[in-house]
């Protein structure tokens, strides 16, 4: 099975992009002008002081100490650095996002890839590090029990890229802020503001984690454009995140109307994963893609195969493309 796989590969060529979940073609214009009017900054090394002020500010959104926070370049940083915890046998839970996975395999270390849908059905196991999605990717299903996991000498890192899709409520953070020292949520704000070329997340864990997390890290782990984002959405962001989620449910819930294919799972997330009613849908994903329309394949993923695709939430007028597209495909 190949899991070296990411949505983009197939967005390059659509005009129609329903693979990768990045909320919008392009950043909001509040964030465009944070960039833009910090360009002549760029002569100058990154602020080790700014660093540190944008993780106060995202601390206090969400109520832990700054020194529990760790901005990071991209989420998918986060999980290189997870090797550092020297696990001696992990789990990453499928079907979900398996960069974490690429990333323990390729430091050498033991990763199982256990299927599960639900945190009841993970097996118990001598792992002493689990990375699960909350929620998944690419079911969109969200975790109210990820409590289950925890044991003595082990580490739960819960991928939370998606979380403001579902809802502060299940979010794993405030089992932080109370001082858990087997916790480590990450965070992306790559996806919800239309900055995946920006490379842009943080963590959150207990400062004796993060220390581990830091030790070998670059002088200058952020870009000073990077840190202008993150201390714009720090800013700005929450009250756009509100707005945008309102709109993603709405989106959401007509499109599943829209297309009215089987769901393989209730999806709290900016995505749905569907089982395509066709003959063949890896045949007719082909077809989108000559026709500049992109889906997910969803090979990838343990646990799945080629007869389900991830779709993004996307605008009626876009979902009314690829539902006129595939009945005249088929």
């Amino acid at each position: 099975m190949v899991i070296r796989f990411h949505g983009d590969e197939d967005a390059r060529r659509a005009q129609f992009d329903f693979a990768v979940n990045v909320a919008a073609s392009k950043p909001p214009q509040w964030l465009i002008e944070a960039l833009h009017n910090n360009l002549d900054r760029l002569a100058a090394y990154p602020d080790p002081l700014e660093l540190a002020k944008v993780e106060s500010e995202l601390a206090e959104l969400h109520g832990v100490q700054p020194s529990k926070v760790m901005l990071l370049a991209g989420a998918s940083e986060g999980f290189t650095l997870l090797s550092k915890l020297a696990p001696k046998r992990s789990a990453v839970i499928q079907p979900g996002f398996t960069e974490p996975a690429l990333a323990l395999i390729d430091a050498g270390l033991s990763v199982d890839l256990p299927v599960a849908m639900t945190v009841a059905q993970i097996p118990e196991k001598p792992w002493d590090l689990i990375v699960i999605g909350n929620p998944t990717n690419p079911t969109g299903i969200v975790h109210r029990d990820i409590d289950r996991l925890r044991q003595s000498g082990r580490i739960i890192v819960v991928d939370e890229a998606f979380m403001d899709a579902a809802g502060e409520e299940y979010s794993t953070i405030p089992h932080i802020a109370a001082g858990a020292k087997d916790l480590i949520v990450l965070r992306s704000l790559t996806k919800t503001f239309a900055i995946a070329g920006l490379r842009v997340g943080y963590l959150i864990a207990h400062e004796e984690i993060i220390a581990r997390l830091q030790k070998g890290r670059a002088h200058w782990p952020m870009g000073t454009l990077q840190m202008v984002a993150a201390q714009a959405i720090a800013t700005y962001g929450w009250a756009h995140t509100k707005q945008w989620r309102r709109q993603m449910i709405a989106h959401r819930e007509a499109m599943i109307q829209d297309l009215a294919w089987p769901l393989a799972a209730h999806s709290q997330a900016p995505y749905i994963l569907v089982k395509p009613p066709f003959a063949n849908p890896e045949h007719m994903r082909q077809q989108l893609l000559s026709r500049g329309i992109a889906v997910r394949r969803c090979d990838t993923f343990p646990g799945l195969d080629l007869n389900y695709w991830r779709l993004a939430v996307r605008e009626p007028a876009q979902v009314q493309v690829l539902k006129q597209t595939t009945e005249e495909l088929k």
